[in-house]
């Protein structure tokens, strides 16, 4: 996808295709200062994950496919960036030696990141192409998991003392001593999306990993919100797709222009954007109270 214009089809706006400030700058929260460690860093340094391996400078082009001269990290290029030299960059939340993870550039949930793999021979391939390698597949899956766990503790610090599911195990923490077994709370993970976008606007492949939330300043136009709220974001669960599975055409079935419906209350506003934009941020509201 050599244009760099915003096209009918596409689910982003062509500023967003063309952006160059760094992922998460234009979200609410500025991205941490890379000298200083917030609850998420610490958490993604955690001796609970895998060891994260950094990728050598000096090899680090050896991980993505060769991009020619006139096709730069710009434009519907741009992840290959943090693909190419993942440790220059403050968007980068942790590499190693198959993926990439970073903060997405235009959130369209309070909390919303991005999964690169970084298999040259699968990395400029449609989703639909790539997942039709089992092994590749499988990796993909693996790793999304590791990220939607990592975004549903991020989801328990911030919103945690909201939720009403959560109040017997905060209670229990502060217990002395604490019990060996925390009652489990509220189960963040089934607040997560994880998924590809059926047309995807950017040349590189990516899986959203998100809170499902869809409350974010970036969330500016009907596209937006429909290609987070419709079979427009394909789960990676469920993939391989059966080959007459109709998600393989989202342009046929109209899911970027379809009304806009709540994703929690399903209250349909037709066009209304405006409308719907001021009703999610009540229904963000009584999301974290849950």
């Amino acid at each position: 996808m050599a244009d760099n214009q915003e096209l009918p089809e596409d689910a982003i706006t062509g500023e967003e295709i063309n952006a160059t400030t760094l992922p998460g700058h234009s979200g609410e929260k500025p991205l941490a200062d890379p000298k200083k460690r917030n609850a998420f860093t610490e958490l993604m340094a955690s001796p609970q994950k895998p060891k994260v391996k950094p990728t050598p400078k000096t090899s680090s082009q050896r991980l993505i496919p060769t991009i020619p001269p006139n096709a730069p990290f710009t434009g519907r290029n741009g992840l290959g960036s943090y693909m190419a030299s993942p440790a220059t960059y403050p968007a980068v939340i942790y590499h190693n030696e198959g993926f990439v993870a970073i903060y997405d550039g235009f959130p369209k949930s309070s909390v919303h990141v991005l999964l690169l793999p970084l298999n040259p021979e699968k990395t400029l391939l449609h989703p639909f192409e790539a997942f039709e390698d089992t092994q590749f597949l499988a990796s993909v899956k693996a790793e999304a998991k590791k990220l939607k766990t990592l975004v549903a503790s991020e989801l328990r610090r911030l919103y945690g003392k909201h939720s009403v599911s959560e109040q017997a195990r905060i209670d229990a923490m502060k217990d002395d001593p604490p019990p060996e077994v925390l009652p489990p709370g509220r189960d963040w993970e089934k607040q997560v999306l994880t998924g590809i976008h059926s047309g995807p606007s950017m040349n590189h492949l990516h899986i959203h990993v998100l809170s499902d939330d869809r409350h974010s300043s970036c969330m500016k136009h009907k596209k937006h919100y429909n290609s987070f709220a419709t079979p427009f974001l394909i789960d990676v669960d469920d993939f391989p797709l059966d080959p007459e599975d109709i998600r393989r055409h989202p342009g046929s079935q109209g899911y970027l222009k379809s009304d806009l419906i709540c994703w929690r209350c399903q209250q349909n506003f037709k066009a209304n954007f405006a409308g719907l934009k001021q009703h999610l941020a009540q229904e963000f509201e009584e999301w974290k109270r849950e």
